[in-house]
């Protein structure tokens, strides 16, 4: 998207140690079985999984969180839980994490959401998921609110990470906005299919292509759908900034200013795409918030989610790794220059 000096890259990852940002969002639990196949099951056409081990991890806006402190920041989660044995063991990860848990809700209402993976030699043989969708409660965003209120004056910024599973809605999703921009506090989206076009006079808009052709009914199969796409959404939304991921085709960014900016993909091997999105906008309000332009935040989170996708299964973006690989990338770049 743009060129980083080795002096920009220093100063604006420095200026992201500690920050504080809140994630308000669907909080759950990923657990993954790992294990080989060696047969076929007499009783069906499936392969048998021969368990070798088996984790817990953060998911969800809680995985948003660990990406956060993986890169110097202070994470604030502000989401539900349900009064299960699943709920008690991602409470007890978050504390690990020495997260703040104020804004960990509990709701005997609803079961922890959980999502169960299978990987056997590295590939990702199957997803068991456990979840209730409907709305929480007025009582339960309530709850939310109020916590996010005694806390706005200590954030650098806000992300709303909707998985579509109950936890934003659209009466919360208002006042969230409302009360970061009374406080000029940064706030980006991560939006889902449910509530698109409430998430209006936000900092960043980022949305992937598939979000983006459900909601408006029509494949982006060009550069030209691209374009109109983004200048739709900026306009409909309002927002300061709209962020396209488009996969494969790297990310497009449009501007309140009209400037559009594209960047190729980053990404040297596929492995898993899951979880990229998370270290996007995370890299991404990481960034905006420790002072980068947003072609800057943007630039760093296309390289977050590029290393990312490197790796089997949801992992957070390395600090180290993310600076080793855009310096290079920016190295390659420069002697590319030198040549022509």
């Amino acid at each position: 998207m743009i060129h980083i000096s080795d002096t920009r890259l220093k100063e604006l990852l420095t200026c992201m140690d500690g920050r504080r940002i809140a994630v308000v969002g669907d909080l759950m639990l990923d657990r993954y079985i790992w294990g080989s196949v060696n047969r076929i099951s007499p009783e069906a056409p499936v392969p048998i999984i021969d368990m070798e081990s088996e984790q817990a991890r953060l998911g969800g806006a809680a995985n948003v969180a660990r990406n956060i402190k993986a890169l110097g920041g202070e994470p604030f989660l502000i989401g539900v839980i349900g009064a299960d044995n699943s709920g008690k063991q991602l409470f007890e990860i978050i504390r690990e994490c020495d997260f703040p848990t104020d804004g960990v809700v509990v709701d005997g209402n609803r079961p922890t959401t959980v999502k169960t993976r299978v990987i056997a030699h590295s590939q990702h043989v199957v997803r068991i998921d456990r979840e209730m969708r409907s709305d929480i409660s007025h009582i339960i965003q309530n709850k939310i609110l109020d916590v996010l209120r005694q806390h706005i004056e200590s954030l650098d910024g806000i992300i709303i990470e909707d998985y579509n599973k109950g936890v934003v809605v659209q009466d919360l999703i208002g006042q969230v906005i409302e009360l970061a921009n009374e406080h000029n506090t940064h706030i980006t989206i991560d939006p889902k299919f449910n509530n698109f076009f409430e998430y209006k006079n936000v900092t960043v808009f980022k949305p992937n292509r598939s979000e983006v052709e459900e909601v408006l009914g029509a494949r982006l199969r060009n550069e030209h759908d691209v374009l109109d796409a983004g200048r739709l959404l900026l306009q409909r939304l309002k927002a300061k900034n709209v962020l396209l991921t488009l996969g494969e085709q790297g990310m497009s960014l449009f501007e309140s200013n009209g400037t559009i900016c594209h960047a190729a993909t980053k990404a040297r091997n596929v492995a898993d795409v899951s979880g990229a999105g998370d270290s996007v906008i995370s890299t991404l309000t990481m960034a905006l918030a420790g002072g980068a332009t947003v072609r800057e935040a943007a630039t760093l989170a296309n390289f977050a989610g590029g290393i990312v996708c490197g790796y089997v299964g949801i992992v957070p973006i390395d600090k180290q790794e993310l600076t080793a690989f855009v310096r290079d990338d920016m190295d390659k770049r420069l002697d590319h220059g030198k040549k022509r």
